[in-house]
């Protein structure tokens, strides 16, 4: 008996509600149907539905092996597609979460080369800072800042990110460079960023020598996105401490000046992820191999 014949004869039989109805649709005799499925139960020793002569119902054991049939066939579909379709290079549309700035400022302006490489790939990017359910969002991967807390997914570190603490010249001109990172406290003005999942604000340090200081301070706006903090910095609104890719730019160019440069930032971990258990397409697989080999930050 075919175990995989049988699985789908049993699944067909729980979504037509009857033998004769699954049999209609499978286009095979009810015996045969009949037989496949009581070879199943057979082959496991346990009742998988309770027949009576007006309906059919799953048992508990039966309707434990209903969804774990129907995860295996479906990963068995996927990977005879990318099996097929190996030769002729992956199709089809990934779904990729990643924060705003990471995906605006990085991960989609490098996109071009991706397309080009595999042409018959779609990216379908949702941009977000919340942290979604890989899962239940139906994402094929998810690009995260920092560390990861979520169970049940196969995470690959992509590299870090490097910080840096600056503020515009009009700010600076309006209340002083402060000197040493301990003089934000009392003398100036913070643009805060918090976490859009807990609302508390993100903390951050610089250490030299031993030395090591909070670096905290009153502030006079909080955001939930490092872009939207950035351009707070930008308009003179405080000092930001934000990743460096955001501020390169404006830092060269005199729109940002940088503070306290003898001492170090953290560096924050950036991972992609996907789900533990599920077979990885090759369209997917494609992707999560190109940004892993272009990461450069």
């Amino acid at each position: 008996m075919d175990k995989i014949d049988s699985m789908k004869a049993f699944i067909r039989v729980v979504e037509a509600g009857s033998f004769t109805r699954a049999s209609e649709q499978l286009g095979l005799p009810k015996s045969t149907v009949t037989r496949l499925v009581q070879g199943l139960e057979n082959s496991m020793a346990t009742k998988l539905l309770n027949r009576t002569s007006r309906r059919l119902n799953l048992t508990e054991q039966g309707s434990i092996f209903y969804q774990g049939a129907l995860k295996l066939l479906e990963q068995l579909n996927i990977l005879e597609s990318d099996t097929r379709t190996e030769a002729a290079g992956p199709k089809g549309k990934v779904r990729v979460e990643m924060p705003h700035a990471l995906g605006c400022y990085h991960v989609i302006p490098r996109l071009l080369e991706f397309t080009e490489k595999f042409p018959g790939v779609q990216i379908e990017a949702g941009i977000s800072n919340q942290t979604s359910d890989l899962i239940e969002d139906n994402y094929d991967c998810v690009i995260r800042i920092g560390n990861l807390y979520q169970e049940s997914l196969i995470a690959r570190t992509l590299g870090t990110l490097k910080m840096v603490t600056c503020a515009s010249p009009d700010y600076l001109n309006r209340r002083g460079t402060p000197e040493h990172p301990g003089q934000l406290l009392q003398e100036h003005i913070l643009v805060q960023i918090s976490s859009p999942r807990s609302g508390r604000a993100f903390e951050h340090k610089v250490s030299r020598t031993g030395d090591e200081v909070q670096l905290w301070g009153k502030w006079v706006i909080s955001v939930n996105d490092s872009v939207a903090a950035f351009s707070a910095a930008k308009a003179g609104l405080g000092i930001v401490t934000t990743y460096r890719f955001l501020a390169e730019e404006c830092l060269e160019k005199g729109d940002l000046i940088e503070l306290f440069p003898d001492w170090q930032h953290d560096e924050v971990p950036v991972h992609i992820a996907w789900p533990e258990n599920r077979h990885l397409p090759a369209k997917t697989r494609v992707f999560i191999d190109w940004i892993r080999t272009t990461w450069d930050f």
